[in-house]
C-alpha cells in the first residue's frame, strides 16, 4: 500500500481563512471561509481527492486538534485514533 499524501488545515491570520496545504510541497489545496466549513459533511474528504490524504487540523493557535484519514478505510492498523 503506498503512503498517503499529508495534508494540514490551518488558520491563515493575513487573509483570515482556512488553507488546506500539502506537507510535502506546500502549495495550497483548497481554501475555506471558515473552518466548520472545512470539516463539515465530507468537504476535507473531497478536497484529499481519490487517493485519500491524512489530514491534520489545527487550532488557531497553532496546536494539532486531530488527525483524519480520508478515506477511513485507509487508516492505519496500528492507529489508536
Amino acid at each position: 500500500m503506498t503512503k498517503l499524501p499529508k495534508l494540514t488545515l490551518t488558520h491563515n491570520d493575513k487573509k483570515d481563512r482556512w488553507d488546506l496545504t500539502n506537507d510535502k510541497t506546500d502549495r495550497l489545496v483548497k481554501s475555506f471561509d471558515t473552518k466548520a466549513e472545512a470539516t463539515k459533511g465530507g468537504v476535507l474528504a473531497k478536497a484529499a481527492g481519490k487517493e485519500g490524504a491524512s489530514v491534520k487540523i489545527q487550532k488557531v493557535d497553532g496546536k494539532y486538534q486531530e488527525e483524519r484519514t480520508y478515506p477511513g478505510s485507509r487508516d492505519p492498523k496500528g492507529s489508536k485514533g
